[in-house]
């Protein structure tokens, strides 16, 4: 190496100054310098060693695997999915329950008309919406009329006055009370205006929020029930190719079970809807024609609000006991025994024949479930919960005793282990043709 007289760091041999190989700091020149002979293959090795902070290697591994960034990435996604959509998730479980229950009677729909998936389900849609609004507009039509019947009642009632009904003076315990009441706020002239003028005023407030609170409901019914035939037509469509993916996912995380759960819910969800709208629209229909035979006024209005309540655990038998009870004290008091004699044979023959073959297919699921899973449906989404908690409590019992079966064929010393793996045997053994066309698992066409 020659020195430069020029330059004072020209006396010192750069190389001899260089750093150790972990040293902390080190001074690099921005250009070498002329009078330094550095050979070309020992300047990359110089110009690595002289760093302000070190050596640095050019590959450093990474503080999250691949693999963990990208199952933390899925999970983001799917949590900010649930935040967005949450909204969505009624209207769409909905959608899947009814196609669920009708999807046998889809199949021979495409068969029909050669496998057009698209015209199939612009056709069952039309379907349901025949199905949902044909009866609705026509019990909306009868109670219009039977409201409207009310209404002139109560405002001839408001201008003349009415003595106490008998039936109500011969309320056993009450029935005094309760005729005073009547002729306090109903029976004498102006009395009911008088009535409405106190309530209303006092409650003025709370009858406005009521108002509102009832808009806003009707107006997220609407908009449920418009989302949930908008996903159905989807469903519909695309549910053949939709059930492929969810049966190889199913056989990736549970290899072992898929195959059972598989072919047990498709039956559980389609037996227990159908099962219980057939059965609420049988009841609604008989006792409704029951309620009209005995003579008792809006017996459409009292049909309806039977069915509704017959999809709820003992909602029918109460329907048609306070019926008969208002018929014996108004003094009907065959026509009120009949009814109480007929509804109940009905109920019987209902309970012990009909709703164990068609609620719960194989599952035959018991009653404090199916209460909670009605009471907890309504509370959490409404109207369409006394279809989705029932289902959802279906699912449950049925995964339950999968895992009863399991445990029981595993250890069959356990207690009790013989009777579990019989029960849930039984649930795990239904294999239906029926259920296959319902989870769609056939191959494509040709």
């Amino acid at each position: 190496m020659q020195a430069n007289p020029d330059r004072l760091d020209s006396i010192f041999d750069l190389r001899a100054c260089a750093p150790a190989e972990n040293a902390p700091y080190a001074w690099v020149p921005d250009k070498p310098d002329p009078g330094i002979d550095v050979s070309k293959a020992e300047e990359p090795k110089l110009q690595r060693s002289l760093r302000w902070l070190g050596p640095t290697s050019p590959s450093r591994s990474a503080l999250i695997t691949p693999i963990s960034a990208a199952r933390w990435l899925l999970v983001l996604i799917v949590i900010a999915a649930i935040y967005f959509f949450h909204g969505f998730v009624v209207p769409v479980l909905a959608a899947l329950v009814i196609a669920f229950a009708s999807w046998p009677l889809y199949r021979r729909l495409l068969d029909l008309i050669g496998g057009n998936r698209t015209l199939g389900a612009t056709l069952a849609l039309l379907a349901i919406l025949a199905f949902l609004i044909i009866p609705i507009g026509i019990a909306i039509t009868y109670t219009v009329d039977e409201l409207r019947q009310w209404i002139g009642w109560a405002i001839e009632v408001n201008r003349v006055g009415a003595p106490p009904p008998d039936w109500i003076i011969r309320l056993p315990g009450v029935g005094t009370w309760m005729s005073e009441k009547w002729r306090e706020h109903i029976g004498s002239p102006g009395a009911i205006g008088e009535l409405i003028q106190i309530v209303s005023g006092a409650n003025i407030g709370n009858i406005y929020r009521a108002l509102i609170a009832a808009s806003n409901g009707v107006f997220h019914l609407a908009l449920t029930l418009l989302f949930m035939l908008i996903a159905l037509f989807f469903v519909y469509r695309d549910g053949t190719n939709f059930s492929r993916q969810i049966d190889l996912l199913g056989e990736r995380i549970l290899p072992n079970r898929w195959e059972r759960i598989s072919r047990v819910v498709p039956a559980t969800i389609s037996s227990t809807v159908t099962g219980m709208t057939l059965i609420a629209i049988g009841e609604g229909i008989v006792l409704g024609t029951a309620y009209w035979l005995a003579g008792v006024p809006s017996p459409v209005t009292l049909g309806v609000l039977t069915g509704v309540l017959a999809l709820v655990p003992g909602g029918a038998p109460l329907s048609f006991t306070l019926v008969s009870v208002y018929l014996v004290a108004s003094g009907a008091y065959i026509p009120g025994t009949a009814l109480f004699i007929w509804g109940t044979m009905e109920l019987f023959i209902v309970d012990k024949t009909i709703r164990p073959r068609l609620v719960g297919g194989p599952i035959k699921l018991p009653f404090l479930p199916t209460f909670f899973g009605l009471v907890g449906g309504v509370k959490t989404m409404g109207f369409l919960g006394l279809f989705i908690g029932p289902v959802l409590m279906a699912l449950i019992v049925s995964i339950w005793r999968e895992w009863m079966r399991e445990v029981a064929l595993a250890d069959p010393a356990e207690t009790g282990a013989a009777g579990l793996a019989n029960e849930a045997g039984a649930t795990a053994a239904v294999e239906t043709p029926a259920v296959t066309v319902a989870l769609d698992r056939a191959r494509p066409r040709n």
